[in-house]
């Protein structure tokens, strides 16, 4: 099993995510020894759905206006048609998404999802896969759209639909296995601290 101990991952969604494909990667991610942190551009709680219905609801860990790209060492985007349409207009979560792949760190976005790097910029040239109905939207973003079950094109893991989550995890732990940890909120100064000692 991939070992992702010291390892600090934002999953970033707001109301009307796919909830499958938040839980199943955050188990996955926990399993792993990963430090999950829900991002929300919400306060509070964000509402999970099954497709149509409203499922859980879950309490947010970071507000999407605090979280630092470079305190994480990956992103995962779960999909949801209101949540990916919803987070697409986010300027902060497109300059999130955008600060993760500058710096060449892992992006995970599964179903949906994908509307976000779309408006981020981040699509063209890419291989990347989606629920269907996004295809032309990523052929017209420039993305070389395929559909496949998972695909890894250098930092960026990208899958279909909850069927999918076996091979999304098992790509996403892959990449995030191969990344070197960020510094955590503190790690600076304790790091400064030993270097005047």
């Amino acid at each position: 099993m991939t070992e992702l101990k010291g390892k600090r991952v934002a999953l970033i969604v707001t109301d009307g995510f796919e909830q499958i494909e938040m839980t199943s990667p955050r188990e996955a991610l926990d399993k792993a020894g990963a430090k999950t942190v829900l991002v929300s551009p919400k306060d509070g709680k964000v509402q999970g759905f099954k497709h149509h219905d409203k499922a859980d609801s879950f309490d947010v860990d970071l507000a999407l206006s605090k979280a630092n790209a470079s305190e994480f060492d990956a992103v995962v985007l779960p999909g949801g048609v209101i949540n990916g349409d919803a987070l697409r207009i986010e300027k902060r979560a497109q300059q999130f998404v955008q600060e993760m792949d500058r710096a060449g760190k892992p992006i995970a976005v599964i179903c949906h999802g994908g509307w976000l790097l779309i408006s981020g910029g981040l699509v063209k040239g890419r291989r990347i896969t989606t629920w269907p109905t996004l295809q032309d939207d990523m052929r017209n973003a420039g993305a070389d759209w395929q559909d496949r079950e998972v695909i890894r094109d250098r930092n960026l893991v990208s899958s279909r639909k909850p069927d999918d989550l076996p091979a999304f995890n098992r790509e996403m732990l892959g990449a995030i296995g191969e990344t070197r940890p960020s510094k955590a909120p503190g790690d600076q100064q304790r790091d400064s601290l030993e270097v005047r000692q």
